[in-house]
């Protein structure tokens, strides 16, 4: 099975933010994700201040021109952030220091660094003024993806319109308390049939029960699943960075910040994805390579 993951900040002790990425990492790291049948990935890259994350993306591009393996595997990468909404809750483990609204300029930085290779683009549509910088990469072929935000019902519409495509992990990168009716879940679920919707299927990121829900009313044709890993996949307990940030890893095998309030990324592994989908959501093997193969390649494709 060749497998696609479309959100990868590290694996198996490689961390994708690091200043520090070698060569020998970035080869090991896609053996070990190929052992695990993936066929692509995109590496992501988080919120720091823009400097710090255009040099990642630059390091990438290196590498990945440097080595077949990596190249092969590295189908582009994924910017998550940091046009994000800061507010707490919603922000999640992304350091709010470095968070800025949507600019073109900064996001065009951010895209020369990437050498033409970004495919997916996550940012707050309530945080991009008149939407410029959503119809900048929809514009250019880039999957536009709301995630760590809090748009109104209008902002979402007029996002969508714009060339919003896509929203990033629905579930997390919210509070866990919020409006009963009116929130982030239930005005995203109401638009669909208009999005691609991606969710991380670990047991823990969300309820098994709740994601079956999810399935239901969105319908498979129109899901993801991707791991959200960091160095911490596949490694157990204990002490793991994402670029500056250190996040602890309990006997659960999840990731969470240093005061235990957020999910950091996740731990889970693509054969441990694929086995929690067959195992505790009942999914069938057509399924699964829907969810995992088949969609994200018409993402990657779009």
């Amino acid at each position: 099975m060749n497998y696609i993951d479309l959100q990868v900040n590290g694996y198996k002790g490689v961390d994708f933010n690091s200043d520090q990425l070698t060569s020998d990492e970035m080869h090991t790291v896609c053996v070990r994700l190929r052992e695990d049948g993936v066929g692509d990935f995109l590496p992501t890259i988080i919120t720091d201040n823009i400097p710090a994350m255009s040099s990642r993306l630059k390091r990438l591009v290196e590498l990945r021109d440097a080595d077949p393996l990596v190249k092969d595997l590295v189908a582009g990468f994924h910017i998550e952030g940091p046009f994000l909404n800061e507010t707490e809750g919603y922000i999640g483990a992304h350091p709010v220091k470095y968070v800025l609204p949507a600019n073109q300029d900064d996001m065009q930085r951010l895209l020369d660094s990437a050498a033409g290779l970004t495919r997916i683009v996550t940012l707050a549509p309530e945080r991009d003024e008149g939407f410029r910088v959503t119809r900048m990469l929809a514009d250019a072929g880039i999957c536009v993806s709301a995630g760590h935000c809090d748009p109104t019902l209008d902002q979402l519409k007029a996002g969508i319109d714009a060339g919003l495509a896509m929203f990033t992990h629905l579930g997390n990168g919210c509070p866990t308390e919020m409006h009963r009716h009116d929130n982030i879940v239930q005005r995203v679920l109401s638009l669909a049939d208009r999005l691609w919707i991606s969710f991380i299927a670990d047991g823990y990121h969300i309820p098994t029960f709740v994601l079956k829900n999810f399935f239901r009313s969105v319908g498979m044709k129109r899901c993801v699943l991707v791991t959200d890993a960091i160095s911490a996949a596949g490694l157990g307990p204990g002490r793991f960075q994402v670029g500056g940030q250190t996040f602890l890893v309990g006997e659960d095998g999840i990731p969470r910040t240093g005061d235990g309030k957020y999910f950091a990324g996740s731990g889970v592994t693509i054969p441990k994805m694929a086995q929690f989908a067959r195992d505790e959501l009942e999914l069938t093997g057509e399924e699964i390579d829907l969810l995992m193969s088949a969609n994200p390649r018409r993402i990657l494709n779009t």
